[in-house]
């Protein structure tokens, strides 16, 4: 079923228009006021079934809901600028299912979060020299093949390099890697596997997070990345790491805290994963070094549509103060101490 959409450059003040680029236009953001494009759903019959099944996506909700959204945004008088595009507002309303509401909710508080943080969402560049050697290691790389539908994430934290890099740059790493992601509509409906191997995890790591930023992190997590987290396997956790893992899951919800699962060894992490898909250093039959070529392409590909975000634009006011203190809260000596007794192997 084809939808009709407009393609909507929403800008309520006075400042100047951001130069028009075929990257902005193809998200809503190229000042083409009366332009229009059309939306083709383009999945799968299987993964049509599992949207209906899973999230009560038809043609028909579908349809609604993005109007219902697109009207919310244009009387939100607090976005200034916004993406329109039927992929965009799809990640909110199939993450949250479809309640308008909801998503709309979501939508607000990821413009709110990449203006609190523009050091971890903001300017999601993979040529800048730093962050491109990070994607270079091999710290975090996508699976070309798929895990039952569901895009991988892998991480190796031993082939981050903490005394060369800081937190901001680790996490704007995943936010390049997950944006690039987002737009994939078999990926909004399917979910994400996520595989973290935890060897080579080291003191000097966990030292480049205050557990305020862990905490925040997992906020963002939670309530603002438009994904539907489905299942979190870790790999080579010291008894000691465990116990930083304890302290990050006491920020989880239920839902994803019973979505993590701890390996003991690489066979017991194959009965829930295909080893065929893993890196061929982890039994797979793909090297490292060519997923992480494959993913290195992806990313030139949407380079422009990850640089274009930060064109979008909320005003924060009284209303949001709620949420704002919520993410800027501290969280006191008594859990900052937490820290200083970890060792870890």
């Amino acid at each position: 079923m084809k939808t009709r959409i407009a393609i909507q450059f929403k800008i309520r003040d006075g400042s100047e228009r951001a130069p028009y680029s075929k990257a902005k236009a193809e998200m809503g953001l190229g000042g083409q006021e009366n332009t229009t494009e059309e939306y083709v759903c383009r999945l799968p019959e299987e993964t049509r079934k599992l949207a209906l099944e899973e999230l009560r996506e038809d043609d028909t909700i579908r349809e609604q809901s993005l109007e219902q959204m697109r009207d919310w945004i244009d009387k939100n008088a607090n976005i200034k600028n916004c993406r329109t595009d039927g992929p965009f507002l799809l990640r909110f309303l199939r993450t949250k299912k479809y309640s308008v509401p909801l998503a709309c909710e979501m939508l607000e508080r990821y413009l709110i979060v990449r203006q609190l943080h523009p050091d971890w969402f903001q300017k999601l560049d993979c040529e800048d020299p730093e962050i491109a050697d990070i994607i270079d290691s091999g710290y975090l790389v996508t699976l070309p093949e798929k895990d039952n539908g569901r895009r991988v994430i892998f991480s190796n934290a031993g082939r981050f390099d903490p005394h060369k890099y800081t937190a901001a740059q680790m996490i704007k790493v995943h936010s390049i890697i997950t944006e690039t992601l987002m737009d994939d509509e078999e990926n909004q409906v399917n979910g994400y596997t996520y595989i973290n191997d935890e060897a080579g995890l080291k003191m000097a790591h966990v030292s480049l997070f205050s557990p305020t930023d862990i905490r925040n992190v997992i906020k963002c997590i939670q309530h603002s990345s438009p994904m539907r987290h489905k299942q979190n396997h870790f790999l080579n956790i010291s008894p000691s790491a465990i116990k930083l893992m304890e302290f990050s899951m006491t920020f989880l919800n239920e839902k994803l805290k019973n979505r993590i699962q701890l390996h003991k060894s690489y066979e017991d992490l194959y009965k829930q994963v295909d080893r065929k898909i893993l890196p061929k250093e982890y039994g797979g039959e793909m090297s490292l070094r060519e997923m992480l070529d494959k993913l290195k392409t992806k990313l030139k590909e949407k380079r422009n549509v990850l640089l274009a975000l930060d064109d979008m634009y909320i005003e924060i006011d009284e209303k949001h103060k709620p949420f704002v203190s919520e993410i800027d809260e501290e969280l006191g000596l008594g859990v900052e101490g937490t820290f200083k007794k970890l060792q870890v192997d």
